[in-house]
C-alpha cells in the first residue's frame, strides 16, 4: 500500500494548446481577467492571469480594471468577488462548483449562536455563503484569520464555520475565547494522522506543511502551518529539500512544477476537492463564449440589505487590516 505519492509532470496535447489559445484571445477581446485558485487543475492555472489563495484573489478582484472576472474556484469565491466589485461581471465556469463546508451553516445557525453568546462579534471564514456573511461582523481567510481575531476588540469571538481553522485561531490566541461551530472541509478532514506518522518514519528528512483546515491531530504533526500561498512561499524560501504537503493536490502540483530542486509529496490517497476540479478548460471556454454562469446580485438581497451587509462584512476584513485601495 502506498503511503504517499509525488506528482508527475504532464505535457499539453495539440487540442489543449488550441483551447488555451482561444481562451486567451477571448479574454483579451472581452477585457476579461481569469482568476484561478491554487486548487484548480494545472491546465487552468497555466493560463490564469493570477493564481493564488482566496485572500490574494479577493484583493485582485477588487482592484482589477477588467470589466469581466472569470473566477475558477467555487461559488463562494465568485460571490465574494461580486461583493467586492458589484459593477463588474463575474462569471463562474461551472454552476455546480460549490463548497461542502459553506453548505454546513446557514443564517439561522448564526442567529442561534448570537442568542447563546450575546454581544459577541461574529468572525466568518470566507468559505461561506453571502447570506451567512450578511449575518456576520468580520470576514477572514486562512492567511489572516489569526491577525483579524487579534485585532477585534473583544476577548470572546464566535468563529464560523470551520472548527479546524477556529481551533488554529484559538491556539494562537489563548488569551481570547473562540466559540466554534461544527463545520469542516471534507477534503482536508480526510487526511489521516496515522498515515502522516508512517510517512514521517519512512522519510525522516521530510518537512511537513499543513493547511489550518486540517484536523487538530494533523496540525500537531506539522512543522509549518499556513494558507496555500503561505505554504508555497515558505517552500520556496526554506532550506529543506523534501516536503510533505497536507493540503489539496492542486497546491502540490504547483509546487512540484514551479519550485525546482525540491521534492514534494502528498498522502495517498491524495486530498482532492471534487468541486474545485469541476472547472475545466472546456467550461472556461464555454463560459467566455456564452457569458455563463453570471453571479448576480439577487433582487431580494438588495431590497432587504442582504448584499450590502455581506459587502460590509468583507470590507471590514480589509479595514481592520488597514489595507488601502
Amino acid at each position: 500500500m502506498y503511503k504517499y505519492i509525488s506528482v508527475p509532470q504532464t505535457q499539453d496535447n495539440q487540442s489543449t494548446q488550441s483551447i488555451k489559445a482561444e481562451i486567451k484571445s477571448l479574454l483579451k477581446k472581452k477585457n476579461a481577467i481569469l482568476l484561478s485558485h491554487v486548487y484548480q487543475r494545472m491546465e487552468i492555472q497555466d493560463i490564469a492571469d493570477f493564481v493564488g489563495d482566496s485572500f490574494e484573489l479577493s484583493k485582485i478582484a477588487r482592484n482589477t480594471p477588467a470589466e469581466v472576472i472569470i473566477f475558477c474556484g467555487v461559488h463562494f469565491m465568485a460571490e465574494t468577488a461580486k461583493l467586492l466589485s458589484p459593477h463588474k461581471t463575474v462569471l463562474l465556469p461551472e454552476e455546480n462548483a460549490g463548497c461542502p463546508m459553506a453548505d454546513m451553516i446557514n443564517p439561522c445557525d448564526v442567529e442561534e449562536l448570537r442568542k447563546t453568546h450575546p454581544n459577541t462579534p461574529v468572525m466568518c471564514y470566507v468559505n461561506s455563503s453571502l447570506a451567512v456573511k450578511a449575518e456576520s461582523d468580520y470576514c477572514c481567510t486562512s492567511s489572516n484569520a489569526v491577525e483579524i481575531a487579534r485585532r477585534i476588540n473583544s476577548n470572546k469571538i464566535i468563529f464560523i464555520p470551520d472548527k479546524c481553522l477556529g481551533y488554529w485561531v484559538q491556539k494562537n490566541l489563548p488569551e481570547k475565547e473562540i466559540i466554534l461551530f461544527n463545520a469542516f472541509c471534507p477534503t482536508h478532514y480526510q487526511i489521516n494522522a496515522q498515515r502522516i506518522k508512517e510517512i514521517k518514519q519512512e522519510l525522516p528528512q521530510v518537512f511537513t506543511l499543513a493547511h489550518p483546515e486540517c484536523e487538530r491531530s494533523i496540525l500537531e504533526l506539522a512543522n509549518y502551518i499556513g494558507s496555500t500561498s503561505q505554504m508555497y512561499k515558505f517552500a520556496q524560501e526554506d532550506k529543506h529539500e523534501t516536503f510533505l504537503v497536507l493540503s489539496e493536490l492542486g497546491l502540490v502540483e504547483r509546487m512540484s512544477r514551479n519550485i525546482k530542486g525540491k521534492f514534494f509529496c502528498t498522502p495517498y490517497p491524495s486530498p482532492i476537492c471534487p468541486n474545485m476540479k469541476l472547472n475545466t478548460l472546456e467550461s472556461v471556454l464555454e463560459c467566455l463564449k456564452k457569458d455563463k454562469y453570471e453571479i448576480r446580485i439577487p433582487e431580494y438581497g438588495v431590497k432587504n440589505g442582504l448584499f450590502e451587509r455581506a459587502e460590509n462584512t468583507v470590507n471590514n476584513m480589509f479595514e481592520i487590516l488597514s489595507y488601502n485601495f
